[in-house]
């Protein structure tokens, strides 16, 4: 006599509940995989909220309990409300958030997946027909220290938040970790009372809630991207913690997919900083301004008649954009210069460093909302050879990415990182609204460079008159 699933306690609505989530499972993989370029960008994103929501769906309506039994209409009714307030409150905020500040917005959706993580292991904690306390706690470390991490990158970079470079932090967020790390051994390993196990549990969440806070406190302005991208990891793997604890395979694919992407890219990025993730993280690098103060020089401007003329009769020319190109909006004029200067025959290409702005691909978003074709986007690495070859190099809003300290001055937090050799072109115009230091809290000797002319000014403004200045000529 053959075993039937329905013997065996599994119904129709388990099968197709599984199959859903294997579907959600591939659509999350189209959609990173669509994401992975500019152009079909926005595809994967409907891809991938589409396994969302088919997981979402059949979670709701299929999903049964140890008994058998559906999710309560009561339950049905207020989980409907709550994706619905989320839903409206989150598309408002997507339209009306200002490219400059998308970072914060990042930071903020991280923030909320941690902590939805980290109240799902809250409560199952104390939860009898909940079967792994280690899961359950990881996960509530983890959602915790991604909430509160998040949190204060979101104030650091929205100006909110001062930075804490004093040495006792290291010492201090590295006993955090030991206190953490016994506490929870001391919670699995030993026996202890309902009541107590609810008691530890919150002073387990007071405290990754305050390692979160210090962990990212010292570092400086520089490590924001890398730091950004480490918090969007943590926020994968607690939602995927959370997925262990419910046996819901969807969320455990999607923490999976979030936490190795950002784990991947985090890597990446400390790999083009020249640098390991834990000096990233003790490091405090930016926003410190370690370095030796030098004798500079005198910087030279440049008007903007004779930087339209340098730009018109040159054959090469690259930009390289900045967050001061964000903060400005200035990124459709720019395309519009592009636009006008291969009209007259010069080549135009943009150099992207891979933690210029405040998050990582910040510059690739930035373009690709003025219509900058895909193709002129150059990689850091593939740029830095033609640079010799660069009749001029226009510095929009970029700093500590064009800084040569990087190359020549040991005594700088910077030294050893990867940049995009400016310095190297035959002219360098770099469009500034001052001489204020940049993001990482040092002088850039590529202001004083022989070969560097400074265009004073906010940057949509004075692209804008060099666009009127060219089509005079």
């Amino acid at each position: 006599m053959e075993t039937t699933l329905y013997d065996l306690g599994v119904t129709a609505g388990d099968v197709f509940l599984e199959i859903s989530y294997l579907l959600a499972a591939i659509f999350f993989v189209i959609g990173l995989k669509l994401m992975s370029h500019p152009e079909s960008a926005r595809k994967g994103n409907f891809w991938a909220g589409g396994g969302m929501g088919l997981a979402m769906v059949t979670t709701l309506f299929l999903h049964t309990d140890e008994t058998g039994a559906h999710i309560g209409m009561t339950n049905v009714i207020v989980i409907i409300i709550a994706i619905a307030i989320g839903a409206i409150l989150g598309s408002l905020v997507a339209r009306k958030v200002k490219m400059t500040a998308m970072p914060q917005l990042v930071s903020v959706f991280n923030a909320t997946g941690g902590a939805a993580s980290a109240l799902v292991a809250l409560m199952e904690y104390s939860n009898p027909a909940n079967t792994s306390a280690v899961v359950t706690l990881l996960g509530l470390i983890i959602g915790t220290i991604a909430f509160s991490g998040s949190m204060i990158a979101y104030g650091k970079l929205d100006g909110k938040v001062g930075d804490i470079f004093a040495g006792w932090v290291k010492y201090f967020n590295i006993f955090l970790l030991l206190v953490i790390a016994a506490l929870t051994v001391y919670m699995l390993v030993f026996d202890v009372s309902s009541e107590m196990q609810t008691v530890l549990s919150y002073i387990l969440l007071t405290l990754a809630l305050i390692y979160g806070i210090m962990f990212v406190m010292p570092i400086g302005g520089a490590d924001m991207p890398v730091v950004i991208s480490l918090l969007n990891s943590l926020t994968g793997i607690a939602a995927a913690m959370a997925g262990f604890i419910y046996g819901n395979q969807a969320m455990i694919l999607g923490g999976i997919f979030v936490g190795s992407a950002g784990s991947i890219l985090t890597l990446l990025m400390c790999k083009a900083m020249n640098r390991s993730l834990i000096n990233v993280i003790v490091g405090a690098f930016g926003g410190g301004g370690a370095g030796v103060n030098k004798e500079q020089g005198n910087i030279k401007e440049i008007t903007l008649s004779d930087a339209a003329v340098l730009l018109s009769y040159s054959q090469k020319v690259v930009i390289v954009p900045g967050y001061g190109l964000a903060v400005a909006q200035a990124q459709h004029v720019c395309n519009d210069l592009v636009k006008l200067l291969e009209s007259k025959g010069v080549e135009v290409k943009f150099a992207i460093h891979p933690v210029a702005g405040r998050m990582p691909g910040h510059m690739n978003v930035l373009l690709a909302e003025a219509d900058v074709p895909y193709t002129k986007l150059i990689e850091m690495d593939d740029i830095n050879p033609d640079m010799p070859n660069t009749d001029v190099t226009i510095v929009i809003g970029a700093n500590d990415v064009v800084n040569p300290a990087a190359y020549d001055d040991p005594s700088s937090p910077i030294y050893g990182m990867p940049i995009i050799n400016a310095h190297e072109s035959k002219n360098i115009i770099v469009m500034k609204r001052g001489m204020g230091k940049g993001y990482a809290g040092i002088e850039n000797e590529l202001f004083f460079n022989d070969k560097t002319r400074m265009l004073f000014g906010n940057a949509k403004d004075s692209l804008q008159a060099l666009v009127s200045e060219i089509k005079e000529l």
